[in-house]
Formats: structure tokens, sequence, C-alpha cells
């Protein structure tokens, strides 16, 4: 049976926070049909390994490995191809996101076809929430929206936008 959620999470060096992350993950999905898909960048770091240890054991979670280091977007896009839930979940594994907030992004898509989510405590340096807090402001003026944080990863969608993205 396909799960109804796919949560797909790109990493890159990312070891320390696998499993903090993924029992967050399973702690906020209780009693939810869901999987989860890691996508490892090509990680140098021992990644590759504790994901394939933490997979084996829990068979809701998977992982895809790339060789080389691809990108951020690489990384997102073999995920979103890969996901079988009706809901698309991304987010980064860098913990700057909490998979609590997750029920609460899938709750809105009863009304919106994809909802952003937004990283209100951000843990990088001064000068990268500035220029995001510029970028957010430009982008905003001149696409007419009010999105708070267009570089959080913490987004939410329903499985027939992405299809049609392909």
């Amino acid at each position: 049976m396909n799960p109804d959620i796919s949560i797909i999470i790109p990493l890159y060096n990312e070891v320390d926070n696998i499993e903090p992350l993924s029992h967050s993950i399973i702690n906020a999905m209780q009693g939810r049909n869901y999987e989860v898909i890691f996508v490892d960048d090509g990680s140098a770091d021992g990644s590759a390994r504790k994901l394939r240890e933490w997979c084996a054991q829990h068979t809701n979670f998977r992982a895809i490995h790339f060789k080389k280091n691809a990108g951020q977007t690489a990384a997102m896009d073999a995920g979103f191809r890969h996901a079988a839930g009706k809901y698309v979940v991304s987010m980064d594994a860098d913990m700057q996101n909490d998979p609590a907030d997750i029920p609460k992004l899938l709750e809105k898509l009863n009304t919106y076809d994809m909802v952003c989510g937004w990283r209100q405590k951000r843990n990088d340096p001064w000068l990268k929430r500035i220029s995001s807090k510029v970028a957010n402001y430009i982008r905003n003026k001149l696409s007419r929206e009010d999105i708070k944080d267009t570089g959080c990863s913490l987004k939410a969608y329903r499985r027939e936008c992405l299809d049609h993205i392909r």
C-alpha cells in the first residue's frame, strides 16, 4: 500500500542529524501512513553508512545515494521522483525545521495546493540572514507574493502539483 505522505529530505554531510531528525519525524507523524526518503547528496562524513543502518531498521525510511555532490535541487528532484505519497513534504536535514510542523502544513493542503514553511529562528550567520531578508523582499515585490522565507525547504505539496512539473 502506498503511503499517504512522502517526506523528502536532501542532505549533505549531516551524519549527526540523521537519528535525531528521524526520531522527531516518527514522533510528529504518529498514526499517519508515511514514508521518509533521504537523498544523500554525495556526503563524505559517514551519512551514507548511517542512512543504510537506519533504513535497514525502519521500513518506512529509505535512502537514495548520489556518488558525488550534485546540489540540493538535484537531490530534491530525485526525492520527488521517488515519492509515492498523495502529499509530499520537503525539508532540510539541518534541524532548522521542526517536523512537528508537518501536520500543520498538511492540514493547510485541504485549502491550498502548496504550503511554504518559514524559519522563524534561523541558525545561520547574520550576513546570510540579512541577505535572505533582502532577497525575499525583492522577490516578493516583483512577484506580488508574501512568502516570508523562500529559501526554507519545509514545504508541502499535493502530489498532482508535482506531477505536472516532471
